[in-house]
């Protein structure tokens, strides 16, 4: 058996203040036994305008928040999904969106680009949201070996998309991690549904990290991250607070649950 553990902050504009709250809350986790944390959507920076990701955006491998990445893991010898960080784009103007996940000898391991991007209009201070106008999608799933298990690696606006779970299920994801920033509104209404959802129906654990509270720009984001078993119980969770939330993954009860409960085998299309 294996312990996670997933981070909930209220990122603000500076990036350096980020960082040292993050580096407080994966502390505390790896002292509480977990071996791989989960940052949120933003970490890094919730900017007063989307435009402000361009300041920090860096080159892939190279730049101060990578480092701080690399060293803070091999610190600690703890795994870190790295919520999203901006990553410039070698022929498109915008950034991506990028997950990247750090082993603990702080090499990087994996990187997934936000696939599915919020083109939305919601019921709140914002109101409309268009992050293709400063973020470029990514195009293919990832998946990665880790000390806990294979991780499916998948970003907020992405949980409504089930496609993307089967694909990441088919290549043999046992865990998905889900970093957020989502509306008060939209967490409030489908938050807790679509997370159990999506572990219920690939039997998988669920690992969702997300940004709370009042933004600088007013956005306010709803919270609630939560560590989901393959049967959509919620085994740990944190409503409104920055904070960690930990629970142990059982992956020997998860294949149990599988094998009494094939599912996956009796899909037809």
């Amino acid at each position: 058996m294996s312990r996670a553990a997933v981070i909930q902050m209220t990122s603000s504009t500076t990036v350096n203040d980020n960082l040292a709250v993050a580096s407080d809350l994966l502390r505390q986790a790896a002292a509480a036994g977990a071996q791989l944390a989960v940052l949120p959507e933003n970490f890094v920076l919730m900017g007063q305008h989307e435009t402000d990701k361009f300041v920090v955006a860096e080159s892939a491998g190279v730049g101060p928040i990578q480092s701080w990445l690399a060293n803070t893991a091999r610190e600690l010898k703890l795994w870190i999904v790295a919520g999203t960080i901006p990553l410039k784009l070698p022929h498109d103007t915008r950034v991506a969106a990028a997950c990247l996940v750090i082993n603990a000898q702080g090499d990087c391991v994996a990187r997934y680009d936000k696939m599915h991007l919020f083109d939305v209009d919601v019921d709140d201070a914002t109101g409309s949201y268009r992050e293709s106008a400063t973020m470029a999608p990514g195009n293919e799933p990832v998946v990665v070996d880790t000390p806990i298990g294979r991780l499916g690696l998948a970003i907020c606006y992405d949980i409504r998309f089930p496609e993307l779970f089967r694909a990441l299920n088919a290549r043999g994801a046992q865990l998905f991690t889900l970093p957020a920033a989502f509306t008060v509104p939209t967490g409030t209404a489908h938050w807790d549904v679509l997370l159990r959802a999506r572990a219920i129906e690939n039997l998988s654990f669920l690992l969702a990290s997300a940004q709370t509270g009042l933004h600088a720009s007013a956005r306010e984001t709803y919270g609630h991250s939560m560590i989901v078993d393959p049967w959509g119980e919620v085994l740990a969770a944190r409503p409104a607070e920055p904070g960690i939330v930990i629970a142990d993954i059982d992956l020997e009860r998860q294949a149990a649950l599988r094998r009494r409960f094939p599912a996956l085998s009796h899909r037809r299309l």
